[in-house]
């Protein structure tokens, strides 16, 4: 690509305009990569308060690691017949949210591996007790647990989902994405859902008021092009329902033997973060995963496109987390980076906390 060519993208990404699939190959494929990157933190500049990083918590609470979908990058689940797998009892469910309110942290993210065991009821007990009892914001479920619980359960999937969120379910995870193409998804989860079917049923939360995030898992045997479908689907699936409230650029960790993660430079997870900033222009925050990328790499992504951190998790039990564990360590970690801290609710609502005091952004 020439200069030319790269700088007639980015003017483009720049003033607004939608870039096309070729746009986007052509940025990924660019030895420019500092030019994508400038550009993406040009365009956050533009799209959001320059000072400002904003930041949550939460606390993940995996409820069952019983599953019946064999995804080939997954160390977490166990036979549905397994002796060694749990499903967590409602006072343990409990407990983990007593410890994290005693933290500062009133949300919970509850997902679980795709268990046919469990009944409906166990659901519904579950988000009474979170959202009714302690009054915590819950985002739960990834497309795949909705779909089936909505099979098992004999229940369509919109009249599911208004029975969820009476009961107290808020928001949605972009969980389950990791790579939408067909090709992609016989080879990591080849008993999950299609892309079509992953943003059909995104799509449906969305029309029942649980917006959430978006997201894509990279580092494997995927092509360019893969990455570029990928962002295209989610793209197109915000035309039609705009409920994703985030996109959060994620790398595959090595969990098993039989599946290959290959290593991720630093510039290669800058550019994508830019690269999501310029095509994903009807989703309005970018999310760095401090968790999974580290805070050295993390801090440098604040200045590639991405306006959040996607931290802090309290227990993770699938990813080794190399993040921040605490409000403090959040708080700290923007300072440093040169920002102001901005504590949001997972729905990007702001308010609610009180605001740190002003850093002037570098």
């Amino acid at each position: 690509m020439s200069s030319n060519s790269l700088r007639s993208i980015l003017d483009k990404a720049f003033s607004g305009e939608r870039l096309s699939c070729p746009d986007a190959l052509e940025l990924l494929r660019s030895p420019n990569w500092t030019d994508v990157v400038a550009a993406g933190d040009a365009r956050r500049r533009a799209l959001h308060d320059p000072a400002i990083v904003s930041y949550t918590a939460f606390r993940v609470i995996n409820y069952t690691n019983f599953c019946d979908v064999d995804c080939t990058f997954c160390s977490f689940k166990d036979e549905i017949d397994s002796e060694h797998g749990y499903t967590l009892s409602l006072e343990e469910i409990a407990a983990k949210t007593e410890e994290a309110l005693a933290l500062g942290v009133d949300t919970i993210f509850i997902q679980g591996g795709v268990n046919p065991k469990l009944p409906l009821d166990y659901y519904l007990e579950s988000l009474r007790l979170l959202h009714g009892k302690y009054g915590v914001h819950v985002r739960g479920f990834s497309p795949v647990e909705l779909l089936r619980l909505s099979i098992n359960a004999g229940i369509p999937l919109p009249e599911l989902l208004a029975i969820l969120k009476d009961a107290g379910l808020g928001s949605v995870p972009g969980a389950g994405a990791e790579i939408l193409t067909d090709r992609m998804r016989a080879i990591l989860s080849p008993k999950k859902l299609s892309g079509e079917e992953w943003c059909d049923v995104m799509g449906q939360c969305h029309r029942q008021g649980l917006p959430g995030s978006s997201n894509i898992v990279f580092g494997a045997v995927e092509t360019l092009e893969d990455v570029v479908e990928h962002l295209s689907l989610i793209r197109a699936q915000q035309d039609k329902t705009g409920g994703f409230l985030s996109f959060v650029p994620w790398t595959f960790q090595p969990q098993t033997k039989r599946f290959t993660v290959r290593h991720v430079r630093g510039d290669e997870y800058l550019r994508m973060v830019a690269v999501a900033r310029l095509f994903l222009d009807n989703i309005p925050n970018i999310e760095v995963s401090v968790l999974g990328m580290g805070k050295e790499l993390g801090e440098l992504a604040l200045r590639a496109g991405a306006n959040d951190i996607n931290s802090i998790v309290i227990e993770e039990n699938v990813l080794r987390s190399s993040g921040l564990k605490t409000l403090s360590a959040a708080i700290k970690f923007i300072r440093e980076a040169g920002f102001t801290p901005r504590r949001r609710t997972l729905n990007y609502e702001f308010g609610k906390y009180p605001d740190a005091e002003p850093v002037t952004a570098r």
